[in-house]
């Protein structure tokens, strides 16, 4: 019995008008009256598209050539724009980029969530190049064309993008891409390392290479004489991330300055770190003004990790409370409000996706609260925080849609009204909306 095929796509270019830019980045038009998601096209714009996939209720395709541009399109700033998917909006101007996002928060409250904010505030702005301090990166040694590929995947695409340098990088791994990947080439190991964790903070850089086998003494040297030449600390990973050591220097500590608060925290390569150092900042001097934290107040912290935003407030507050699921990183939380003399922040370690109210620390009165969930939201907290009466609540977000759900939630059932809603220029160039809202209680 023969396999149904998959219809034969079309080879010539269709038209189309883009009527809106979806939540990945594509331009959105109606071709015969099937929604079609465009690559590369922008709202406003007429262009001549490819299509790649077809589904049954909607195709995807690509664009071949722009007939009308919108105002808004520029000419991307590095060479692998169009392929590499590491960025997706860079034929976008940034104020537009940063402007649509802010829709796409304001859409998911009130579509989500059916809430609007009393107030929406302005973008919050920083560097658009060689801000990233944190990613991961593919590696792959490619036989068929003798060389080794380091970076991200390609759109739409599992295969690496050929790169030779990346743009939004910190400037020390990403003006290294090329090296990195010759560096790579010259060992016996080469086709067992699939990825290179990075991770840079205000003193000095670090390289995870993950390692399928355990590595010769050869490579080993290599990899130390790599670090040597270049500076960057080098790290191996040959399991889990529990499984990561240091491979040179003899040691090696990372960390970044919070100087408005005379702060400097201390993080391990594989700790999550916010990934635009200057955004960070930022952001943490607009969420402490916005919780408004008093002399006598008692600030709970929830998702507090190694204590980005707990040990700032110590510096404001009677008491904060810093509670993560991470042991490592609640250790790291402690050791750094020792290092930087804060004896006001104590720290807990609770599965918050799960039932915490066996916890004596949800049963201490709180004023104020601060909440930076992961991407899932802070669902399974809302009737916690509901039963603690707490007044004010400033929500961090890495997804606008989990954020829309839990604000209709705190807003219709608990009492609570948006104060205020906007975004943050996390990611620069990417999809990825950052945003930041405060809560009031109002009965």
């Amino acid at each position: 019995m023969s396999r149904s095929r998959k219809p034969r796509l079309p080879t010539e270019p269709i038209e189309a008008s883009i009527e809106s830019l979806s939540h990945d980045g594509r331009g959105v038009a109606r071709i015969e009256g099937k929604t079609v998601f465009i690559d590369g096209a922008l709202p406003g714009e007429r262009v001549l598209a490819k299509l790649v996939e077809r589904h049954r209720k909607y195709d995807e395709a690509s664009v071949v050539e722009v007939l009308q541009a919108s105002p808004q399109r520029v000419e991307p700033k590095c060479l692998h724009a169009g392929v590499c998917g590491g960025c997706s909006l860079q034929h976008m101007e940034a104020q537009a980029q940063i402007d649509a996002k802010q829709q796409v928060l304001l859409g998911n409250l009130k579509h989500i969530g059916k809430v609007e904010p009393a107030e929406v505030l302005p973008p919050l702005r920083g560097p658009h190049w060689g801000y990233r301090t944190k990613a991961r990166l593919g590696a792959k040694y490619v036989r068929k064309k003798g060389r080794m590929l380091v970076g991200f995947r390609e759109k739409h695409a599992p295969y690496l993008a050929e790169l030779t340098r990346c743009m939004v990088l910190h400037p020390l791994i990403g003006e290294r891409i090329t090296e990195l990947a010759e560096m790579l080439e010259g060992m016996e190991a080469r086709e067992r390392i699939p990825q290179i964790e990075i991770a840079v903070g205000d003193n000095a850089a670090a390289l995870v290479f993950r390692n399928l086998d355990v590595l010769s003494d050869k490579d080993q040297a290599h990899l130390r004489a790599y670090g040597e030449r270049t500076g960057l600390h080098i790290y191996l990973q040959p399991a889990g991330p529990d499984s990561v050591y240091l491979l040179w220097p003899e040691t090696s500590t990372l960390d970044y300055g919070l100087p408005d608060h005379d702060l400097r925290l201390q993080f391990l390569p594989t700790d999550f770190t916010q990934v635009n150092r200057d955004i960070n900042q930022s952001m943490i001097e607009l969420a402490i003004s916005m919780l408004d934290p008093q002399p006598t107040d008692r600030v709970l912290d929830l998702f507090c990790g190694l204590g980005n935003f707990t040990l700032p407030l110590a510096r404001r507050c009677a008491q904060v409370v810093g509670v993560e699921g991470d042991v490592g990183l609640v250790q790291r939380a402690r050791d750094n409000a020792a290092r930087n003399g804060i004896a006001n922040a104590e720290f807990h370690v609770a599965n918050l996706a799960e039932d915490t109210t066996i916890y004596p620390w949800l049963k201490q009165p709180f004023d104020k609260l601060l909440l930076d969930p992961p991407r899932s939201g802070a669902l399974e907290m809302i009737p916690a925080i509901a039963k603690l009466g707490i007044k004010r609540v400033v929500y961090v977000s890495c997804n606008p849609a989990s954020l829309a759900r839990d604000a209709g939630l705190l807003v219709t059932e608990h009492g609570y009204r948006l104060m205020k809603a906007g975004v943050m220029d996390m990611f620069p160039h990417t999809t990825h909306v950052e945003s930041i809202a405060l809560f009031q209680k109002t009965k």
